[in-house]
């Protein structure tokens, strides 16, 4: 079982059941309040720590691998030894109605205590040696594990209950992850010391200086848990009652495939984790020290990554973040089946397949346990279903030590190479540790899930957008100190378009700073489009803030989400004009035709400019060929050189062009000469190909394109003028006809002085021959 299992997340107090005064009635304990909770936590962090060295240094991680290896045993006596931690699971069954009747807390603490008693009793290996021989000193190992197991399932039955207690869901991945880091960290620490205490050729004297280490951070983690509040007897607790509940959470269907696809996976990671440690020496030639390094490194990657797992499995649910542990979990023994032998950089390869294999486990670790304890595992019966677990986590992890020590010990001989591949003793067993977690992700899949997210929706999290400048944007987001800096990391969470930021932009929209909140909504529409942005600034849009509802409005358009056209529709009743500008071009930009006859009515009868030039967009966006001669007449009166430049795109977007316009636009401010040449000679191309063009128009085409070419605008709008007239009177039909015959005659009205129209002419004539 992993460190991560081990360790406690006892965060709070309760009251021990106590009865009133001169009754007989028995008032249950009360459960800890969130306030308890929460003042418990640095005592569980505190247990966890000091326990995960204990664990290192005696009956857990690779110092007892190698020190059963030191006394001489071999692979199936290894295995065998091993499996007994986890076969004595078993007793939870008969124990858990009786444990829960003296105290979760009160048999945790004596059962943890005669346990690390027991671990002590390790030190005694190197006089029973000498004094009697290896079989007695096998005899005795033996005897150790067993009456430490007996202890420590004991313990540990007690303990799920009472930690189930203890933190309050919404903190649980996140508690979860800041504990394991810190345990993790403790650990990396411990296996440094531990690979430097070994060496390269390690003697038993070493490993009794780091047992005895370990024994003294066991009595340590006994303090702490005394700190730990909660865990008082249940009086009411009978075992017939407790039998009752097993046999009904035997029947839940959702725990029994949650037993089923986690059976497979202790099936898959026990043995591995107990026998690489061996193929790292034997087959792939570490030393000693250099194997122990291995576990730093697989602690590394538990440590970088147990943040981020807890706070997305807090987020975005268990089941994603186990799934995610579970699918990953075959890359680990694929990746050592695929190591070279012998060779000066096997070393930094399995660093790298170790810290991988500290990132996956992690993973699979948060989200495997928070599920269990805040989906799968009714509070109510809790010490039954942990029963149930703790007993079947025990048989599956012993079998899988037996296994593996029977797929390694009946493989050896089996040596040779296929291509690049090496085959040995461990290859079976690398074989089963791949195929068990795809199994197991299948039963999986069938395990209620605690929030919508789904695997393949996580997954995408990390495949849009820049996740790592978000995951950074994050931080920086919650240690902004003052507006200033608030308002730019609020700009940075939109810049990542990643939908790991979509919370903080959704959190900063209620932020009580006006220019934070500002700030989150023009983010939004950078974004990208996400539905709980969609929402969030449909909230605003109908709020009461106009500056901010104006903002949303653009906002949703520039999202492109059609869901938003309901409350788009009806902005354009707001209260405010701007509102109603907004929503009209967002309108237009998302295509919504519905609301046409409603925009063609407002174009002429509002007498604010600003709604006319929205509304004209709106119609330029949706093209619509109606709105041609109101948009002209609007272009004529108009005093405003922005609203004219406005009415004029409208009127190039409904001709499908306006690209070409703004282009043409923008050249002609720096030179209107050369643009307008270029222009009329490409318009004289066009119109001979389509047969449009007169030779006496062709030839007047070919005189107001040189006299625009020198520049001379005014002569040049007067032969374009000229030039115009000699088309065919049909020519150009459709909305092309209107735009080009207002504008020869505002050309003649105003020659170069409003140059829009001689662009507007070259673009509707330019139109008409890529329709013909």
């Amino acid at each position: 079982m992993s460190t991560s299992r081990r360790s406690a997340d006892a965060t709070a107090g309760s009251e021990e059941q106590s009865e009133k005064p001169g009754s007989d009635k028995r008032v249950p304990s009360r459960a800890p309040t969130n306030v308890e909770k929460l003042r418990g936590l640095p005592w569980g962090v505190a247990w966890s720590v000091s326990n995960s060295v204990f664990a290192q240094y005696t009956f857990f991680g690779s110092v007892f691998i190698l020190f059963l290896n030191e006394l001489g045993l071999d692979k199936v006596q290894i295995g065998s030894l091993l499996s007994l931690l986890p076969f004595l699971n078993i007793i939870a069954i008969f124990t858990a109605s009786t444990i829960a009747r003296l105290g979760y807390k009160r048999v945790f603490l004596v059962s943890f205590a005669a346990r690390t008693v027991m671990a002590a009793l390790l030190l005694l290996t190197p006089l029973i040696l000498a004094q009697f021989g290896a079989g007695a000193v096998m005899a005795f190992v033996v005897a150790v594990v067993a009456i430490f197991g007996i202890f420590r399932s004991t313990g540990l039955t007690a303990f799920y209950p009472w930690l189930q207690e203890q933190v309050p869901d919404y903190l649980r991945g996140k508690y979860s992850a800041i504990k394991n880091t810190l345990a993790s960290l403790a650990s990396f620490l411990a296996v440094m010391v531990a690979g430097y205490v070994l060496g390269a050729d390690p003697a038993l004297s070493r490993f009794m200086i780091l047992i005895a280490v370990g024994v003294l951070f066991g009595a340590l983690s006994i303090w702490a848990a005394t700190r730990m509040p909660g865990g008082a007897p249940q009086r009411e607790a009978k075992a017939a009652s407790s039998l009752r509940q097993m046999v009904s959470a035997a029947r839940d269907r959702n725990f029994v495939h949650y037993l089923i696809g986690f059976g497979l996976v202790t099936l898959s990671v026990g043995p591995l984790s107990s026998f690489v440690p061996l193929f790292m020496s034997e087959q792939v030639g570490l030393s000693a020290n250099q194997v122990v390094w291995l576990s730093t490194a697989t602690l590394l990657g538990g440590v970088a990554s147990s943040y981020l797992w807890g706070w997305l499995a807090d987020r975005y649910g268990s089941k994603p973040v186990m799934v995610s542990g579970v699918n990953l979990l075959p890359l680990l023994p694929l990746a050592w089946l695929l190591m070279p032998r012998q060779s000066p950089w096997n070393l930094y390869i399995a660093l790298t397949i170790a810290v991988a294999q500290g990132f996956i486990t992690t993973g699979w670790n948060i989200g495997s346990a928070r599920l269990l304890f805040v989906r799968v595992v009714p509070p109510a019966q809790s010490p039954a279903y942990m029963a149930l677990y703790y007993a079947w986590a025990g048989i599956a992890g012993g079998l899988g030590q037996l296994l593996g020590g029977w797929l390694v010990d009946a493989s050896t001989g089996l040596e040779g190479q296929w291509g690049f591949v090496h085959y040995d003793a461990y290859t079976l067993l690398f074989l089963l540790g791949t195929l068990l977690p795809l199994i197991s992700y299948w039963i999986f899949k069938r395990v209620r899930a605690d929030s919508p997210v789904t695997g393949r929706q996580f997954a995408g999290l990390f495949l849009r957008g820049n996740p790592l400048l978000a995951l950074q944007s994050l931080v920086r987001y919650h240690r902004a100190r003052d507006e200033r800096a608030a308002v730019t990391t609020t700009e940075r969470l939109g810049s990542t378009r990643s939908p790991l930021t979509v919370e903080e932009l959704i959190e900063a929209l209620h932020d009580p700073r006006f220019f934070v909140r500002f700030e989150a909504v023009v983010s939004m529409a950078r974004h990208g489009s996400d539905p709980r942005l969609t929402d969030a600034l449909i909230e605003t849009l109908e709020g009461e803030e106009p500056a901010l509802s104006t903002i949303a409005a653009w906002g949703l358009g520039r999202l492109g989400d059609r869901r938003a056209l309901p409350a788009l529709r009806r902005g354009l009743e707001a209260p405010y004009r701007s509102v109603q500008a907004h929503c009209a071009r967002s309108l237009g930009s998302l295509g919504d035709r519905t609301v046409l006859p409603l925009l063609m009515e407002r174009l002429t009868a509002a007498d604010d400019i600003g709604l006319r030039m929205a509304f004209a967009s709106a119609l330029g966006r949706l093209q619509a060929s109606e709105a041609v001669r109101p948009l002209l007449d609007l272009l004529c009166t108009s005093g405003s050189h922005d609203a004219r430049s406005e009415f004029a795109l409208a009127l190039a977007r409904i001709l499908d062009q306006e690209r070409e316009f703004v282009q043409m636009q923008r050249k002609t401010r720096s030179d209107p000469g050369t643009v307008l040449s270029q222009k009329v000679a490409d318009l004289r191309g066009k119109l001979l190909k389509a047969d449009r063009c007169p030779p006496e128009m062709e030839a007047a085409l070919d005189v107001t394109a040189e006299t625009f070419a020198q520049g001379n605008l005014e002569e040049g709008v007067r032969q374009l003028h000229e030039a115009l007239h000699l088309l065919p009177a049909d020519y150009p039909g459709g909305v092309g006809g209107p735009v080009v015959s207002e504008c020869l005659k505002r050309m003649e009205q105003y020659g170069p002085q409003r140059l829009e129209y001689v662009l507007l002419v070259l673009l509707a004539l330019e139109s008409a021959g890529e329709r013909d």
